[in-house]
């Protein structure tokens, strides 16, 4: 399999054309991107980009302020809903189509299933969210297939903890969250799905969330996992139910909150019926690594608090390079099971002012989190246009991130998708084309070695080298995190010419980002000039034949 370039999409966000969004506005007021927004067009001009993979988020049916009665859809109680669209992570049935998304509500789950067919029709896969360490508190299911029992029937709520129980009830006490709950009542109220145990959850807690439970007892740790546990054949069936809709993937969120054991089980079930279905773990424990891919299963994990952090340190904060070296050899272990990506929506924009404060400033490290390694590279919807996110949108303030709560536009994107632009330059799309198709396609990079020139090169500090090498085909990439151009000294040691099986010599080659052409000699312990433009990098192809 070629190397995953993966966008993240979120529906409601990216067809919104409005340029008149207000702060906490209605979906009258600010208007919704629907699943047919999502064209042929578009598609195809995403696979132009290079990317293969389209993850949609918040498609699953989520808590919402938003009235679909006329529907046949309960109401959402406004008080366990964080924003007036709602947060897509908090799930009220994971077998229907957020009426949002669709121009026929009625019809939601037969324009899903186009979107899915035009998506396949363009030649990309589809990637779709499953939420499996908690719901919505007003989770009820009207979409689940004949015969399916519902979360929580059956459940004793006189027990905090019982085997198989969906959720954890805090028995004896009403749902009271410090922030007050109007007419909203749960009694006896569930635990919070970050692992609030109380009944008085703040404003910071997953509030309108409740913890779904695995078979472990939380007060003293225990694990009851024989027999399976309820939870486990429920939410089994949710992805089987997904997969068998013709999503290619699943992103998992939060799925190092639920126990390994889990996981173990349930993909390998998952895969026996769906053996090309993609795992991607949202995980942030380093020690977690290794047991929730070679045990539970995982295709790939998010590499946050490696290198996502790092770059951010590195281009933010003037960090030296010579941190980023770390970052792989943390990793070294699974590093073709990592997840690289400089946006996603948890995180700052890049051209937000919280951050980088300008869209270009961030090329040099899209450029080493898409090259240095052969495991996939994700692109955020509106990244590879500049979307800054520093609006006040609503339930979320200015905090230079894109809201995933409220009735919103990206200006960027509604201007891309506005008149002929979807096929007109623009210089950062054009940018990251280059970088997502070399980064896919370039043998080196989607399944060659990396060698880290950093340990030969301690006086580099802003910039960051190594090589990348499959074959007869060699790559120096260079990155510059300085503010200023910089005429690079890039030594290369004897010990690459041993391990890669290189030889001295006078070679042509050629830069593939900015496509310029030069002839460089490659000699053990001599210093090649590499001219890199500020923020930005270099890709240099040697023919090493």
């Amino acid at each position: 399999m070629d190397k995953p370039v993966i966008y993240q999409l979120l529906p409601r966000l990216f067809g919104n054309t409005s340029r008149h969004c207000v702060p906490d506005g209605t979906i009258e007021q600010n208007g919704c991107g629907k699943l047919a927004d999502i064209t042929p067009a578009v598609l195809t001009s995403l696979k132009d980009m290079g990317v293969t993979h389209v993850w949609y988020t918040g498609v699953i049916r989520h808590a919402t302020q938003t009235d679909y009665s006329a529907h046949g859809i309960p109401r959402n109680n406004p008080h366990v809903v964080k924003g007036k669209a709602g947060s897509p992570y908090a799930i009220v049935d994971y077998y229907d189509i957020d009426p949002d998304l669709a121009v026929d509500v009625d019809n939601r789950q037969l324009e899903f299933d186009a979107l899915v067919e035009r998506t396949h029709r363009a030649g990309l896969k589809v990637i779709l969210d499953f939420v499996p360490n908690h719901v919505a508190r007003e989770y009820h299911s009207i979409a689940r297939p004949d015969g399916v029992r519902d979360l929580g029937d059956g459940d004793n709520p006189g027990m905090f903890f019982a085997h198989d129980n969906n959720f954890y009830y805090l028995t004896g006490q009403a749902f009271c969250p410090t922030m007050g709950c109007g007419d909203y009542h749960e009694f006896p109220a569930k635990a919070t799905g970050n692992d609030c145990y109380s009944a008085s959850p703040g404003a910071n807690d997953w509030y309108e969330t409740v913890k779904l439970n695995y078979g472990i007892d939380p007060w003293n740790g225990s694990r009851h996992f024989a027999p399976l546990p309820d939870t486990w054949h429920k939410m089994l069936h949710i992805m089987c139910y997904w997969a068998s809709r013709g999503v290619d993937g699943l992103r998992c969120d939060m799925a190092h909150m639920v126990p390994v054991e889990f996981w173990h089980w349930a993909i390998g079930e998952v895969k026996a019926q769906y053996p090309h279905l993609l795992f991607i773990a949202e995980i942030y424990d380093v020690a977690l690594y290794d047991s929730y891919i070679n045990y539970g299963g995982f295709d790939y994990l998010y590499d946050k608090v490696t290198l996502y952090d790092t770059l951010v340190g590195v281009a933010r904060h003037d960090w030296s390079t010579q941190s980023l070296p770390g970052c792989w050899q943390t990793v070294n272990a699974w590093r073709r099971h990592m997840l690289h990506f400089m946006e996603n929506h948890d995180e700052v924009r890049l051209a937000s002012r919280h951050l980088l404060g300008d869209p270009f400033a961030g090329r040099a490290a899209m450029v080493v989190s898409a090259t240095i390694d052969t495991c996939p590279v994700m692109v955020y919807n509106g990244q590879e246009l500049g979307e800054c996110g520093d609006e006040a949108e609503g339930y979320r303030g200015a905090d230079g991130r894109t809201t995933i709560f409220d009735y919103w536009s990206m200006h960027t994107v509604a201007q891309w998708l506005s008149g002929d632009n979807l096929t007109a330059p623009h210089p950062l799309r054009d940018y990251y084309k280059r970088l997502l198709r070399l980064s896919g396609s370039e043998p080196a990079i989607s399944s060659g070695e990396m060698f880290d020139l950093m340990y030969v090169n301690s006086h580099l500090t802003r910039q960051y080298a190594y090589l990348r090498h499959h074959g007869h085909e060699l790559l120096l990439i260079v990155a510059n995190f300085a503010d200023h151009d910089a005429d690079v000294m890039v030594t290369i040691p004897p010990h690459a010419f041993d391990y890669l099986g290189l030889k001295s010599g006078n070679y042509r080659c050629d830069e593939l980002l900015h496509g310029v052409h030069s002839t460089f000699a490659l000699i053990p312990d001599h210093a090649l000039l590499v001219p890199v433009a500020a923020h930005d990098a270099v890709v240099w192809k040697f023919f090493v034949k």
